[in-house]
């Protein structure tokens, strides 16, 4: 296949323009002019018969200015035969081959006024025959033209339609360089953005001004570069935090592993020098699965939700019992347990464990986990009566690694925003009279699915 490039196609596409038109012309253009023409010529023969017949008719129909000044028609003969044969023919009659055609049609032509045509020659005589009457004798008023002035017309509009196409193909050169300009200019430089980006520079911003379609192109790539940047940061503060937060329980577990080789027990003894050392594990574990988790949020962008009808009870009892144990002055309250969810159970699960093991951190003796059915959604809300969260901290709280005063790793509510964003819901975090709600929204039923695509 033959590579072109875009001053090429630009060419081609004009070319292809111009000789497509050329053809029509040259195939269409005869044909309709000449069938055009040939009526024209008709015309005349029958305008000039009539005029013959009727001497009186250019008083009563008088030819305008317009006509008399702008009509070129050729020479038209006129005879005459009689329907007796003993009666010879008036007039200017043709050779007796061709006189003897136009007999014929004319003894044979049923209406008043018919149209023919002969080949002559190497040409084409058109006559009209007409019924007439001549000292009350039956006749045959023939009037003729040849081809001659049909074939002049022709070939001069012919001519001019050459012309006119020759220059229109030299003109079209114009646009056709002011297009290649026109469309390059915006293309390089884009192009010029999008190898910085490959190359991994992408600090540039890229702004078009001009065109509407190439600044809507513009307006599209800079979104590109904007989440690329975005996504960057995300990435290097991913990776910033997570290096930060497992470095810590390594070092502990290093220092205290290298001082009970050495013989010095950190704590009071071994036992409780090793269960410092795993703690510290656990706590390094715990860190470890909740960045996998998170990440695997990420790669189940690309799959279709999973979601199944579950009752709201069925995960919030379990959650309930789960965290009992850890603070027994806080009492977890339920409602709406017989509430009907379309979800995956398994991300339900994990969002609601992170909204009520946060929830606990800071309750002082109250947790309510409630579900409302609405019309088009389901409401879950997770309140505790600890105390307000700072205005400023509000919009943050569900971005990766941000910690309130009491925040472990800072990936909990991001977490919860991921689930709630597969799940094509909203989450959101409020101070109320009581202490702090959290609020997860999510579509009902068939809107969960569609809603999730949209968010992809």
């Amino acid at each position: 296949m033959i590579k072109v490039n875009l001053t090429q196609r630009i060419w081609l596409a004009f070319i292809s323009i111009i000789v497509l038109v050329g053809l029509l012309i040259i195939i269409i253009y005869p044909i309709s002019i000449k069938g055009t023409l040939t009526e024209e010529t008709y015309r005349i023969i029958e305008t000039e018969q009539i005029r013959i017949a009727y001497p009186l008719w250019d008083l009563i129909n008088p030819r305008n200015e317009s006509e008399f000044t702008d009509r070129e028609a050729g020479a038209v003969g006129h005879f005459f035969i009689y329907e007796s044969p003993r009666l010879p023919p008036e007039g200017s009659p043709p050779p007796q081959e061709v006189l003897q055609e136009m007999a014929q049609n004319a003894f044979k032509q049923e209406v008043s006024r018919g149209r023919y045509e002969i080949q002559y020659g190497d040409a084409t005589v058109f006559y009209v025959i007409a019924n007439a009457q001549i000292d009350e004798y039956p006749a045959f008023h023939i009037s003729y033209m040849w081809d001659t002035y049909r074939d002049q017309m022709v070939n001069r509009l012919w001519e001019r339609l050459a012309y006119i196409l020759l220059l229109t193909s030299a003109l079209s050169l114009l646009p056709a360089m002011w297009l290649k300009h026109y469309l390059r200019q915006p293309l390089i430089v884009l192009g010029n953005h999008l190898e910085q980006i490959a190359n991994r520079d992408w600090k540039e911003p890229f702004k078009w001004k001009g065109d509407e379609d190439f600044q809507r192109l513009s307006d599209q790539f800079e979104r590109m570069r904007q989440n690329l940047n975005l996504y960057d940061r995300s990435q290097k503060t991913f990776i910033q935090h997570a290096s930060h937060e497992l470095k810590t329980p390594i070092m502990v577990i290093k220092s205290y592993a290298q001082s009970v080789k050495d013989g010095i027990l950190p704590k009071e003894n071994m036992e409780s020098t090793m269960d410092v050392i795993i703690e510290e594990a656990n706590r390094m574990e715990r860190r470890v699965i909740d960045m996998l988790y998170y990440t695997k949020l990420d790669s189940l962008k690309e799959e279709s939700p999973k979601h199944e009808k579950i009752l709201f009870g069925q995960i919030a009892f379990k959650i309930e019992e789960r965290f009992r144990v850890q603070r027994e002055d806080v009492k977890i309250l339920i409602e709406g347990a017989k509430t009907e969810l379309l979800c995956d159970l398994e991300q339900l699960e994990v969002l609601l464990e992170n909204l009520v093991e946060n929830a606990l951190r800071y309750a002082r003796d109250r947790i309510w986990i409630k579900a409302t059915a609405m019309d088009d959604a389901i409401i879950i809300t997770v309140e505790n009566n600890g105390e307000s969260i700072p205005t400023i901290d509000l919009p943050q709280l569900f971005n990766p690694f941000y910690k309130g005063n009491k925040g472990k790793f800072g990936l909990g509510l991001a977490i919860v925003k991921r689930i709630t964003e597969l799940h094509g819901g909203s989450p959101r975090v409020e101070n109320t009279d009581v202490g702090v709600k959290f609020t997860i929204t999510f579509p009902k039923e068939d809107h969960a699915i569609n809603k999730a695509r949209k968010k992809k």
